[in-house]
This record gives structure tokens, C-alpha cells and sequence, in this order.
């Protein structure tokens, strides 16, 4: 709560700001892609309001991950006191993180469902099923994050790293376009990111109606746990010289 409400803290909306944030980022996304370059997203009516939502229910999954895992490598260095004053879980920093970006990601979804409604009607059944669609990239999100937070203690350059790492995956994911229209040979680079997997389902559930893939969900949910499970580890691991260094 102090993570969501602090970032809002002295600001006229306060946490207005939330809702705000996404409606003119899809805004502006929608004009750029929609109006300048004319997209159109196959398998619908080719609509722009169209396009919007589909383009913002990638982009809601895409910014849930990019949050977390670029505030990541500054978790420790912005909290010295916590390594070097008191006895504190610094495991549970990367889960707060989190936990900001799912409030986000949930304020994202609610503004979806709004303009669905007014513009398409009642959406399907099957967007009941979205915390289950995100639940391998929210894993591999705190794997990372894990990773990152102790890493960002020993190698700084690691925070502007992963801002321009989370930049490329963006463009190289299926956010603004859909993988169909990617050349074949290129595809395989695609099912690289972490990115590709979630935000598919996630449009699937959303915008088509579709139940989910549970064969490419197991197996995401069993990479996602093994990137957990990896970046505690290493967390656990690197932990004992956060001190020295700090």
C-alpha cells in the first residue's frame, strides 16, 4: 500500500493518476499505429477501436513486467538501511515490486473492460481466466526481478542495461503487431521472448473469446517457476556481500 500510494503522494490526482496514465498511453499508441502507419490487426473487422484494445491488452502485460524489472536493480542500492541498519527480509523487496505492478496491471484491465463494454458490449467469459493467463510471466517477473536486485548491488551499468533490454523486447514481442505477419524465419527469435507466450493467451482470452493453450500454458508455467526458483537462489547466494559493497 505505501508502494502504491507513496508514487501518488503531494500530486493533485493522486491516485487518479493510475487510470490516467493508461488511457493516455493508449492514446497515443492507438494514434501512432492506428491512424499514422494505418495498422490493422488480422482475424478482427479491421476496426480502430478495435485495434486499440487489442493493442492495450498487450501493452498491460508487457508494462506489468517492464515495471518490475526495471526498478529492479535499484531495490537494494535505494534501500541501504535495510542491509546495513536492520535485520529485514530483503527477499520481500522484488514481491512489493511486484505487487505495485499487479495493482497497475489490474487498474489497466479495469479500463479495458470499460471501453469494451461501451464500445464492443459485454465481453466473453474468458476473461475470467486472465490471473491464470499472467501467472507464468508474474513468476518469471519475480525470477528476474530477484536476479536483478542483486545484481544492480554489484554491477550498476545493470539499471541502464535492462531499460534498454526491456525497450527491444517490446518491439520484438507481439504487442503492436500480430506474429503472423512476422517472416517465418524470424518466428523461432519471437518465442525467445518471455513476453510472446503471456501476451498471445492474454489477447486470446480477451478479445477472441478463446479458452487458453494449456499445453504452451504448462509449459510456461514450469519455465516460470524454474526462473523463480533460479532467481531466489542466486539472490539467497549474492545476498552476503550487499554490505561490503553497500
Amino acid at each position: 500500500m505505501r508502494e502504491v500510494i507513496g508514487r501518488y503522494r503531494g500530486s493533485v490526482m493522486g491516485l487518479l493518476w493510475s487510470f490516467f496514465n493508461p488511457i493516455l498511453m493508449l492514446a497515443v499508441y492507438t494514434f501512432v499505429f492506428s491512424y499514422v502507419f494505418n495498422a490493422r490487426w488480422s482475424g478482427g473487422d479491421g476496426s480502430k477501436t478495435e485495434f486499440a484494445l487489442v493493442l492495450f491488452a498487450g501493452l498491460m502485460v508487457f508494462n506489468m513486467f517492464a515495471e518490475c524489472c526495471n526498478r529492479a536493480p535499484l531495490l537494494i542500492t535505494g534501500n541501504v538501511g535495510y542491509v546495513k541498519k536492520v535485520v529485514f527480509p530483503l527477499e520481500i523487496l522484488p514481491i512489493i515490486s511486484l505487487g505495485s505492478s499487479l495493482f497497475h496491471l489490474l487498474v489497466s484491465f479495469v479500463v479495458w473492460l470499460v471501453f469494451y463494454a461501451v464500445f464492443v458490449g459485454i465481453p466473453s467469459p474468458t476473461v475470467a481466466l486472465l490471473p491464470v493467463a499472467v501467472l507464468p510471466l508474474i513468476l518469471m517477473t519475480l525470477g528476474f526481478s530477484w536476479m536483478l536486485a542483486s545484481l544492480g548491488v554489484y554491477l550498476r551499468d545493470v539499471a541502464q542495461v535492462i531499460g534498454v533490454v526491456t525497450l527491444v523486447l517490446m518491439y520484438l514481442s507481439p504487442i503492436f503487431y500480430p506474429i503472423s505477419v512476422m517472416p517465418e524465419q524470424y518466428r523461432p527469435f519471437m518465442n525467445i521472448s518471455p513476453l510472446t507466450s503471456t501476451v498471445e493467451q492474454v489477447r486470446d482470452i480477451l478479445m477472441w473469446g478463446r479458452g487458453l493453450d494449456w499445453s504452451t500454458w504448462l509449459i510456461s508455467m514450469v519455465v516460470g517457476l524454474l526462473v523463480a526458483w533460479l532467481g531466489f537462489v542466486w539472490f539467497q547466494k549474492t545476498r552476503r556481500g550487499f554490505a561490503d559493497v553497500l
